[in-house]
């Protein structure tokens, strides 16, 4: 490697010459003043230099707007460089050159003359504006200061840093300087260099330089921190062992450390399964090898807690007394004869088998008629715990089966949360309203409940948080629900279902007696001496004030006219002084005429009447989740072009059975009488109007085909339906009456609304059998097998092909 050493003339950037080679720098500014090495490799740049070399030495320097470029275009480059002298030049083999250059002046490319070996450019020289200015000296004095502050916190500097600081008087070459020598970004760099004006050059400098002091002191002060925190941890865990070693000589023990021995006694007689036991003493060890003062320590202890309280092995003892156990159903809940029935059953075999497993049972009926309070019964007759768990609205699946521990504040789900307030192994958990579980993107709680639920699997339920299984086959799950449709499937398919279809006049009127007016009498405050509700009364409530499946609604009724007594009673008692004799409150008796007066007007009243006094009406009836419940169908007629109208907010399958009911009775228009001799085709003339009055709620399904059909019949013949009969069941094209769900629902319902004969389809008369005698013994059953049948008992003066019949014959 040879090297050389060039005449250094003094330059003036008015004695540049009008035209300057270019040399494109990459990642990198060059001010004037400045002496930077340069190492050159690319082809174009090293002809640039040769031919420098040969003239005068000066070359300008233009750094580039994207440094990855290897050969750049003058779109590349910026506008403003700095022109140079090499003052030091070596050649590195045969293709390069280190050079070192001196920066002189900024420059202005104002035209590219040639780009070919090398780029050559006409340039203006560009000279520092604003020099003598006050404003510009005060910025420079700010700006040495600012420096002298930053040098000082880099104690690495060298002193001649600081000397050279101090030398430099120009404001323009101290902008310069400083510049080119902090951490700053190429186009922040690049502003700076374009800065003629000393005022505005000194103030980007300084703003730049501020930053740069503003971090290295925050990053001082952090430095600092983290000094401190350590040598603080180091020093508490010194002082923590020289503690530890005193308490040990003097036999005194810390807090911590008993709650540890006290934690590892617990875990020892919990009786832990033997997976179980070897994830504790694997927990445990890992603590006992941590620092109190760790975030892990008590994720471990808390993990390690819920172990030791979990009730692996401890059961409560079931009273197996059969007789007592039908006596505590009885006087906690009026009929549901067929779940007390069950829970005998179960009672019974678990007398016989002691290592039965829990049933998996499901209540389904409407809101009010005691699922939840049943599950709390059950419970007590069996002599166990009881833990309600309440489903409604949850989301997560993680609210099942727990979170992981690598979660911060992670916890078990609620079954075993659930086991450990009711410290047994088999309590009675009820799941209430399990139809109302959701889904979202944390999961679906209903397919984590299949494990729970499925008594071939929930022997070894693994909680997320636990990470070991837990056997639930002893629980007694209870799940409670509305409707059976939002139940999915697979879950549906492993809990045993029973129905709890609603109650009667007469059980209302025994629950009324025998468990409400007690209870709201005494809760708001008053004696049996108070108050007196005769069953004419309660009765009145139950037919006029509610009409409901369940009970709640009469509960709140009879609340009303327990505060109504008990504001009398406040009344009534004087401010007497100690001693003074109290006159004696008269019994309030609600009859009729007081209830009146103390709950309003009837909210209920037998509108069947009325509605059905006019042909084209019918009475039909319905399932709901609340109960089944009475559908009026109404029907009218209209010029127009055959087209039929729907409404009422009606669902695709009963738009399907209108659709049906309507071509059985086009086909049989002629046998109804409805083709008129007059004008066979009238119906192609008559718009038909069928309106599901409540249009707010949703209606669906088949089974009010015969209604919709008799509603239609009536209006075309004119005849009236008869007003204490409703009606259900589905019609085929052929006139044929098929079965239906819900009789149960809809019979209480029809008995509810005063209705006396009731039309079903024939293979539905087996479902009677679920009907309460009395109901059976007010009603009378009617039993279809064809629309015809339907029509003759419904409508007035029968069925009307009888009557087209007759007046034929008499016509022949």
């Amino acid at each position: 490697m040879t090297s050389r050493k060039r005449e250094r003339p003094e330059f003036k950037p008015q004695d540049l010459p009008g035209e300057l080679p270019i040399l494109p720098l990459r990642n990198s500014v060059f001010f004037p003043g400045a002496v930077m090495p340069l190492t050159i490799g690319r082809a174009k740049t090293i002809r640039l230099i040769e031919e420098a070399t040969r003239e005068n030495s000066l070359l300008g320097i233009v750094t580039q707007r994207a440094p990855e470029i290897d050969d750049p275009s003058q779109d590349d480059l910026y506008e403003i460089g700095t022109a140079a002298r090499i003052i030091k030049l070596a050649r590195t083999g045969k293709d390069g050159f280190n050079i070192v250059v001196e920066g002189i002046s900024r420059f202005r490319v104002d035209e590219i003359t040639q780009e070919e070996p090398f780029f050559t450019a006409r340039i203006t020289p560009l000279l520092d504006e604003g020099q003598g200015d006050v404003e510009v000296e005060a910025l420079a004095l700010n700006l040495k200061n600012t420096a002298r502050e930053v040098i000082d916190m880099l104690p690495e500097i060298p002193v001649m840093a600081k000397q050279l600081l101090e030398s430099i008087q120009a404001p323009g070459h101290l902008a310069d300087l400083i510049t080119a020598n902090i951490d700053a970004t190429i186009e922040e760099k690049q502003d700076v260099l374009e800065a003629v004006h000393l005022k505005i050059r000194l103030k980007r400098v300084l703003e730049l330089l501020s930053r740069q002091f503003e971090v290295m002191k925050l990053s001082n002060k952090i430095n600092s921190q983290v000094k401190g925190e350590m040598s603080k941890t180091q020093r508490e865990y010194y002082l923590r062992q020289q503690l530890k070693a005193i308490k040990e000589e003097l036999g005194d023990k810390d807090d911590d450390e008993s709650g540890v021995e006290e934690l590892e006694r617990r875990l020892k007689i919990a009786h832990l399964p033997e997976e179980a036991e070897k994830a504790a003493n694997r927990e445990f060890k890992r603590m006992r090898n941590m620092q109190p003062s760790q975030a892990e320590y008590t994720v471990a202890r808390t993990y390690l807690e819920w172990l030791a309280d979990l009730p692996w092995s401890k059961s409560s003892t079931d009273n197996l007394d059969l007789k007592n156990a039908q006596r505590q159903l009885d006087d906690d809940h009026y009929g549901l004869e067929k779940i007390k029935k069950r829970v005998v059953e179960y009672l019974a075999v678990r007398k016989l088998k002691n290592d039965m497993k829990g049933p998996i049972l499901c209540f389904v009926g409407p809101p009010g008629v005691g699922k939840t309070s049943l599950g709390r019964s059950i419970a007590d007759s069996l002599g166990r715990k009881f833990h309600r768990i309440s489903l409604g609205g949850v989301r997560d699946e993680a609210e099942i089966r727990g979170h992981r521990r690598t979660y911060i504040g992670a916890l078990p789900g609620r079954i075993v949360q659930g086991l450990k307030k009711a410290g047994t192994n088999n309590p009675v958990f009820l799941l209430d309203e399990i139809d109302k579980l959701g889904h979202d993107f944390r999961g679906d709680p209903s397919s984590a409940l299949l494990e729970v639920l499925d008594p071939e699997q929930n022997n070894s339920f693994s909680d997320h948080y636990l990470d070991v299984p837990f056997d639930l086959s002893r629980v007694l799950f209870i799940a409670t629900a509305n409707q059976l449709d939002t139940i999915p499937a697979p879950l549906r398919d492993r809990m045993e279902i029973i129905e709890l279809p609603g109650y009667t006049f007469e059980e209302k009127l025994h629950i009324a007696e025998e468990h409400l007016i007690p209870k709201q009498v005494k809760e708001h405050g008053i004696t049996p001496e108070h108050i007196e509700i005769p069953e004419p009364t309660v009765l009145k409530i139950a037919t006029s004030y509610t009409r409901e499946a369940g009970v709640r609604n009469l509960e709140r009724e009879i609340a009303s006219v327990c505060r109504a007594v008990a504001v009398d009673v406040a009344n009534f008692m004087p401010a007497t002084k100690a001693g003074d004799e109290k006159p004696a409150f008269t019994k309030v008796v609600v009859d009729e005429e007081r209830l009146a007066k103390m709950l309003g007007p009837e909210k209920f009243y037998n509108e069947v009447a009325e509605r059905t006094s006019v042909p084209g009406v019918a009475t039909g009836l319905a399932w709901t989740a609340a109960g089944g419940d009475l559908l009026f169908i109404e029907a009218t007629r209209m010029g127009g072009k055959g087209s039929m109208i729907l409404t009422g907010q009606l669902g695709d399958v009963m738009k399907e059975s209108a659709q049906a009911a309507m071509s059985w009775i086009r086909s049989k228009a002629t046998d109804l009488g409805v083709a008129k001799s007059l004008d066979e085709h009238f119906l192609e003339k008559t718009d038909l109007h069928l309106h599901f009055p409540a249009g707010a709620i949703p209606k669906d399904g088949p089974s009010a085909g015969v209604t919709i059909t008799t509603a239609l019949v009536s209006l075309l013949t004119g005849r009236c339906v008869r007003h204490d009969t409703a009606m259900t069941g589905e019609v085929t094209l052929r006139g044929l009456v098929l079965p239906v769900g819900g009789i149960k629902e809809k019979v209480l319902a029809a008995h509810r609304g005063g209705i006396k004969r009731i039309i079903m389809p024939a293979r539905n008369e087996k479902d009677l059998v679920d009907i309460p005698k009395n109901v059976r013994d007010e009603m009378s059953f009617l039993f279809a097998k064809s629309v015809d049948q339907v029509l003759d008992w419904v409508l007035e003066g029968g069925y009307p092909g009888k009557s087209v019949a007759t007046q034929a014959a008499a016509q022949a």
